[in-house]
């Protein structure tokens, strides 16, 4: 039983893990991480001590209460039912502390869970929380929700530690009952529905109360773990009953090879039913083109990118909807895989694993050779700060890339998505946390990048919007200006405004000038 325990746990840790990797991104917007572990971890232990060692128990029991029951029975079934006048009385008595005792175990999970995301949070933002000094509080706030979870775990062991004795007094009255009832109608001479009743069948009778009331009590003992079993069971089965948003349709098809021909068509979408983010967007980039998107914050721009690889979907609860096409391809058609096997990803907040740096690299192409992903790293100018590291592309990194820059994160992000060779190629704000010698050296590496593929980039500065071959200018989810950097000035519309407002110096004559006006604004760090 304790090796199916762990094979239960085992296979089922290995369900949910990949559950969620399929689950979508809005999930894990709404749900914090550390609440999710706890269901991965916490939970899922419970269920393999009830089946390691509770369920042999409580299987052992019922089948010695049936046993005894039946020889009772057997015995003499008119006072083997009076011997079990208390049994209803038990089992209304266990149904109403399970509930209860489950209710509270219920909260206990939850609580365990919060407990588990203040801890996450707070180890994951112990830079923040230093430089604000806020550790006194953190810590407040930890005590907090730790005495949550102990009051919840003890609301929950008061109900399952009041069943025992419970069951016990009943005991008692069974066997009072027994004696009482045998010896009044022993006295009188009386049977029991023309059955005789002597010393030897109450004497027997006793014994066989006793027998049974001996695993009900052993069952008592192990309904805590139990009724935590079935909480901590309710909280994984509804996390492997969360529905998946983004599913490959029957019949979906591998997109073959790509010429990178994207359509966006009267698109729509939105994150919260009634609430559009996007609102009858139309797109057209030619393959090989680069669209950049500018707008303020919350315009819907990063939404936009996001519905290319199929993070999201496309449409809205009313109804509305519209279509992205690839090549002539819906998305909706293609498998997410062969999908996103073709895009290349560059986001602002670059994640790195805990591996090696050469790991990094090739995380989406694993059998790439140590020559291809040197290569990649020559590209983007992360070669030369790699071979000074300690051990160069064997340097194991820290948790999210902890002892490099952001701008060296950035680089070997930036190496990760050359290495893959994408035909579509996604760059949020790509270049925005490194120094202007470095973001010269990535544009001339993402020249030769975007060179012949379809580029989606969403920036501010000046020397990737310039040579963009469109740049849409997107407010409230609609794309309200499109055209090139010159033209757009031309309409002098709400692009110009935006330029004028942050690039152009006052009394910048030439467009040299006004470029190198713009660098000083846009790096006013370095």
């Amino acid at each position: 039983m304790s090796l199916s325990g762990y094979r239960v746990l085992r296979d089922l840790q290995a369900q949910v893990f990949g559950h969620l990797h399929h689950l979508s991104l809005g999930y894990f917007t709404k749900h914090e991480a550390g609440d999710v572990m706890s269901r991965f971890t916490n939970d899922s232990d419970t269920l393999q001590q009830v089946i390691g060692f509770g369920l042999v128990s409580v299987l052992q029991g019922t089948l010695q209460i049936v046993w005894t029951i039946w020889v009772m029975v057997r015995l003499n079934a008119p006072f083997a039912l009076i011997s079990l006048v208390t049994l209803p009385l038990m089992f209304f008595a266990t149904r109403w502390f399970s509930g209860q005792a489950r209710k509270a175990f219920r909260r206990a999970r939850q609580q365990i869970g919060n407990v588990n995301a203040d801890l996450q949070e707070s180890i994951s933002a112990v830079r923040e929380v230093q430089a604000f000094s806020r550790e006194d509080e953190n810590i407040q706030q930890f005590r907090e929700s730790n005495a949550a979870n102990r009051d919840a775990n003890i609301r929950a062991q008061a109900y399952t530690g009041a069943l025992g004795p419970t069951l016990e007094a009943l005991s008692y009255v069974s066997l009072a009952v027994v004696a009482g009832v045998g010896g009044v109608l022993l006295l009188n001479g009386q049977g029991v529905l023309g059955t005789a009743i002597s010393v030897g069948l109450i004497i027997t009778f006793i014994g066989y109360t006793q027998q049974f009331n001996r695993p009900v009590q052993m069952i008592a003992t192990q309904w805590a773990t139990l009724q935590s079993a079935v909480a901590g069971a309710e909280r994984i089965f509804g996390l492997l009953d969360e529905p998946a948003d983004i599913i490959d349709k029957p019949g979906a098809v591998a997109i073959p090879s790509i010429n990178g021909h994207v359509v966006y068509q009267d698109v729509w979408a939105e994150y919260n039913p009634g609430e559009p983010v996007l609102r009858g967007v139309d797109i057209e980039a030619q393959a090989g083109q680069t669209v950049a998107i500018v707008g303020p914050t919350g315009a819907g721009k990063t939404t936009i990118i996001n519905l290319l690889p199929r993070f999201w979907d496309v449409g809205t609860a009313d109804g509305a909807g519209g279509a992205i096409t690839i090549d002539g391809y819906d998305l909706r058609d293609v498998t997410q895989q062969s999908l996103r096997q073709q895009i290349g990803i560059v986001l602002q907040d670059t994640f790195l694993f805990s591996d090696t740096v050469m790991n990094n690299i090739r995380y989406g192409r694993p059998e790439a050779t140590d020559e291809e992903v040197i290569a990649a790293a020559q590209l983007s100018h992360a070669h030369e700060f790699i071979e000074r590291l300690p051990d160069g592309y064997q340097t194991v990194l820290g948790e999210r890339g902890a002892g490099l820059s952001q701008g060296q994160r950035q680089l070997l992000a930036i190496a990760r998505v050359a290495l893959i060779d994408p035909r579509i190629l996604i760059l949020d704000e790509a270049t925005s946390s490194v120094d202007t010698r470095t973001e010269q050296q990535i544009q001339r590496a993402l020249e030769k990048l975007l060179h012949g593929r379809t580029s989606f980039v969403i920036a501010h500065r000046l020397s990737t919007i310039r040579h963009a071959d469109q740049v849409l200018f997107v407010d409230a989810g609609q794309v309200i200006e499109r055209g090139t950097h010159d033209s757009l000035l031309a309409q002098n519309g709400r692009y110009a405004e935006l330029y004028m407002s942050q690039f152009r110096r006052k009394g910048a004559e030439t467009e040299e000038e006004e470029a190198a006006e713009a660098e000083t604004y846009l790096f006013p760090g370095d």
